[in-house]
């Protein structure tokens, strides 16, 4: 059913942009001074994303994170270690398409790996959609790069990969169509 501006909006709030909210869990993977991200080409540049995805119904955020990480990375979440919540953000972003956008809140939380453990872990994260690369970059490099969601600048920013991030610093500036654009 299409959205019809004439129907009383309580009517066709499913169909309304952002008239529903996902959950979406991901986790920035250290190694060392690296963290992995998904890379994706575009036309107009690479789109980078951390490694998770949403929440399915009647799932708790550990097991979608557990599930997300190992159908992308092909990690084994009990080989992680320090694994905490790090940043929530808000989206609410037009997508490209006609489905209706979802209000997506991102649960970004923080784990470390060794060295032994990374050279198991997938190169190709494999989607439904489309494949990317899997790919390591020094953390200090996130400020510079189209990522979603958008922690890059505070990651990057951090004193060490294992600094402490404040309270304050949990909650960061939502997405909308002025912050992020899909490419």
């Amino acid at each position: 059913m299409a959205f019809d501006p004439q129907l009383n909006p309580a009517d066709a709030t499913a169909e309304l942009p952002f008239a529903r909210i996902r959950y979406r869990t991901a986790c920035l993977l250290f190694c060392g001074s690296e963290v992995a991200l998904i890379r994706r080409p575009r036309p107009s540049g690479d789109h980078y994303s951390i490694p998770g995805g949403n929440v399915g119904h009647g799932e708790n955020i550990h097991d979608a994170l557990q599930r997300e990480l190992a159908e992308e990375l092909h990690l084994d979440l009990d080989d992680a270690d320090g694994l905490h919540l790090a940043w929530l953000q808000d989206q609410m972003v037009h997508r490209p398409g006609n489905t209706a956008a979802p209000r997506k809140l991102h649960l970004v939380f923080r784990a470390f790996i060794s060295e032994a453990v990374r050279g198991g872990l997938a190169t190709v994260e494999q989607d439904d959609i489309e494949d990317g690369d899997i790919i390591w970059l020094h953390y200090r490099e996130l400020a510079g790069i189209h990522l979603y969601p958008d922690v890059g600048v505070k990651a990057a920013s951090l004193a060490s990969p294992r600094a402490v991030i404040f309270a304050a610093d949990v909650l960061l500036p939502p997405l909308n169509d002025d912050t992020f654009q899909w490419k």
